[in-house]
């Protein structure tokens, strides 16, 4: 509680946190802003029908359930980021940008999400809204009206964006993930509120059961994301002159959730693909989309074959993104430049398969660890029966990491300020 109240003390950190907070309310007041015509009750029916949105939602930080100009919010960045690093697999070029160059190669390479987040938008926007259009949620506008209706979204899209990297610049987080933490807050009010409504005496035992779970979901993500697997390291000892270097022991740690929440993004995007195939294909033929969005809904509301598909999709993510983050050879490589060395492992490839089969077990329980977060919303609604009662564990392991990251970065402020001399 002390090291809070220190953030408000020091008048360069409370201007970053006000200015931070600042900004997350103007998204929120752009989220609330509508678009013209929308039929409230058609939306939520529309809504209600189609589970995906609710995921969509989130990472639009909650502009999508009232139409509003942000309604795509951040999510074009989130898939032009998807894309760009789907890339690196494919061109060389690509990977030595993010992966060789450093800052200025990553910030080159953030770039180009940025520029790629314009014709995404434009194009969510206009098949989103055809979509909606086609099921009487909004009214048929002319051309003119559409056309403004499209660059109205896409504006709020890079607004959006723009809003986020001013936050991240503040380096008490990651903006676009505070942006979605924000959306996912706002719903809490409505979500608590529906929950008493529907409060019965004889769901007492549901309502207590579900509060356990969740606490317990709670500290299962913080277990999991804190979880690491400590690789220990020797440094060979060295003389340079007269003078003698290494002889020290550390250890190299190999985070349990090596992925974060990447494959929960990815596999979102997956499960979502078919919706945006749709969004296209009613650019062209409204019927043909609407024929497909039948048989997508339908297959994808199996609440069986959707978990099952969604549990899969994190876990094979999961090992995906930590092979093109994590390289063995090149940990093991940059190991024996330093004089460093795996007691009772021989330097140089053995070093290099000790890592590979340590981090394949690590991952095995890392993915299977956030397969089961990803879709025990579904394993709760099946067991209390009742709608209101669901605990997302996407938003849960999105809010809990964003708030674990901000925490260090404030508390590496502040101890960068003690160092400095302020109290």
């Amino acid at each position: 509680m002390n090291r809070f109240l220190q953030i408000f003390k020091i008048p360069d950190l409370r201007k970053k946190v006000l200015i931070v907070v600042v900004l997350l309310v103007a998204f929120r007041l752009l989220a609330a802003i509508p678009i013209p015509g929308v039929n409230a009750a058609g939306l939520q029916q529309f809504f209600g029908s189609n589970q995906f949105l609710g995921f969509l939602n989130i990472f639009s930080g909650g502009g999508l359930s009232t139409l509003s100009v942000a309604m795509l919010g951040v999510g074009p960045y989130i898939t032009a980021t998807i894309i760009m690093q789907l890339l690196t697999i494919i061109f060389p070029r690509f990977k030595q940008l993010y992966y060789e160059e450093g800052a200025r190669g990553q910030a080159k390479f953030n770039q180009y999400s940025r520029m790629l987040t314009v014709p995404l938008a434009f194009l969510q926007s206009y098949g989103f809204l055809t979509l909606l259009i086609s099921q009487n949620v909004i009214p048929r506008p002319d051309a003119f009206g559409l056309a403004g209706n499209v660059l109205a979204i896409t504006a709020g899209s890079m607004l959006a964006l723009w809003f986020g990297e001013l936050i991240s610049e503040q380096k008490i987080g990651n903006g676009i993930s505070l942006i979605i933490l924000a959306g996912i807050i706002s719903s809490l009010p409505t979500t608590i509120q529906q929950a008493l409504v529907s409060y019965t005496s004889s769901a007492l035992p549901t309502y207590a059961g579900f509060v356990v779970v969740s606490v317990l979901l709670i500290a299962g993500i913080v277990y999991l994301n804190e979880g690491e697997r400590k690789v220990p390291i020797a440094y060979a000892r060295q003389v340079r002159g007269n003078k003698m270097f290494g002889g020290v022991s550390s250890y190299l740690p190999l985070k349990v959730n090596q992925a974060g929440m990447i494959p929960l993004i990815f596999a979102i995007s997956v499960l979502l693909f078919p919706q945006f195939l749709v969004q296209i294909l009613s650019i062209f033929s409204s019927g043909v989309a609407l024929k497909v969005n039948e048989i997508v809904s339908g297959f994808l509301n199996n609440q069986l074959i959707y978990g099952v598909v969604y549990f899969f999709l994190v876990f094979l993510f999961t090992y995906f993104y930590t092979a093109i983050t994590f390289n063995p050879g090149e940990i093991s490589k940059n190991l024996q430049r330093s004089g460093g060395f795996i007691p009772g492992i021989r330097p140089g490839e053995t070093t290099s398969n000790y890592f590979s089969k340590l981090i394949n077990r690590v991952t095995f329980l890392g993915a299977a660890a956030l397969g089961l977060i990803a879709v025990l919303p579904l394993i709760v609604q099946s067991i209390t029966k009742i709608a209101v009662l669901n605990v997302s564990g996407t938003a849960l392991l999105i809010v809990v990491a964003v708030v674990l990251d901000s925490m260090r970065q404030l508390d590496s402020q502040l101890v960068s300020r003690e160092y400095e001399g302020i109290e």
